[in-house]
């Protein structure tokens, strides 16, 4: 009955000591294990067991991308300017051995590591250079984290410059200088567009005087059409009239009269010099006899 009873506890004793050495490792870690002090292998993903009391997990490590935002460093400048730079650095656990055992306390490591290569790299950069190559500073910077870190088992991924504070009196006269460039080209805009409209007015100008110029040639030419029209339309009389005593066959006496006729409308009008014709004497010779033909016929 007791050696029962002692195999039963001895069995409950035996299958605690084997759960209690069942490990099951989660996705995206990796243990490390040692067997009697040293290394023995670096478990992954899936149902594990150690041997109890000889086997032991030295580490656990995580091999998702790690966050690390540092405190802003005091850096100098190649013009000895003193500034404040903070910076984030990306990195992920490639190797949990090498972390496990490359370095202690990676993460201060590191960040020893980012200040003495961030105030290197800023010692070649004057002020200006230094605010305006944050990408040239990022990959300087990841590049060299990398190589340095790859013995710890550390792959830094990226590394990005969050904030550069320039001292107060450096930001001052930076915002000097800014507020001095924007409104020099608020004046050189102001200035086109005053000058664009000057274009514009007189371009409106030159447009609407060739147009009146325009019209006024046209009511012009209109005026000379209408004239020449008139002349030849009174020649066009004249002619006629010419041309109907003609077939009329008018002998002197007619042509005389008209002529007289002409000669009164000449001297109804504003001259102050008359031409009389040379044959005037045959017209008023023709009046006379017209003159007496009219009296006999009363007789």
């Amino acid at each position: 009955m007791l050696g029962t009873i002692l195999f039963i506890i001895l069995g409950i004793a035996l299958i605690v000591l084997v759960v209690s050495n069942v490990r099951i490792v989660p996705q995206s870690e990796a243990y490390v294990i040692e067997r009697l002090g040293g290394y023995l292998t670096t478990w992954g993903v899936g149902l594990k067991l150690k041997i109890p009391l000889i086997d032991r997990i030295s580490g656990k490590v995580s091999l998702k991308e790690r966050v690390v935002d540092f405190p802003p460093q005091p850096v100098i400048t190649k013009d000895n300017v003193t500034m404040q730079i903070d910076t984030v650095v990306y990195y992920q656990i490639t190797d949990p051995k090498l972390f496990t055992y490359g370095v202690s306390r990676p993460i201060v490591a590191i960040e020893n590591l980012t200040a003495t290569t961030l105030r290197n790299i800023i010692g070649q950069l004057e002020l200006d250079e230094t605010l305006s190559s944050r990408d040239l500073i990022n990959t300087k910077m990841r590049s060299i984290l990398d190589v340095a870190t790859d013995p710890w088992g550390i792959k830094v991924n990226r590394v990005e410059v969050k904030n550069i504070m320039p001292p107060a009196d450096i930001q001052e006269a930076m915002e000097k200088q800014m507020r001095a460039e924007r409104e020099r080209r608020e004046s050189i805009l102001r200035a086109e567009g005053q000058k664009r409209s000057t274009v514009l007015v007189a371009e409106g100008e030159k447009e609407s005087a060739i147009r009146r110029a325009e019209g006024e040639k046209e009511a012009t030419i209109r005026r000379a059409e209408g004239e020449a029209e008139a002349i030849i339309m009174v020649k066009k009389a004249a002619a006629e009239g010419i041309r109907v005593i003609k077939e009329a066959q008018a002998d002197e006496t007619v042509i005389a009269l008209r002529s007289l006729e002409t000669l009164a409308k000449v001297a109804d009008g504003n001259a102050t010099k008359l031409i009389i014709p040379s044959d005037i004497q045959n017209i008023s010779g023709l009046i006379s006899s017209l003159t007496a033909v009219n009296d006999f016929s009363k007789e």
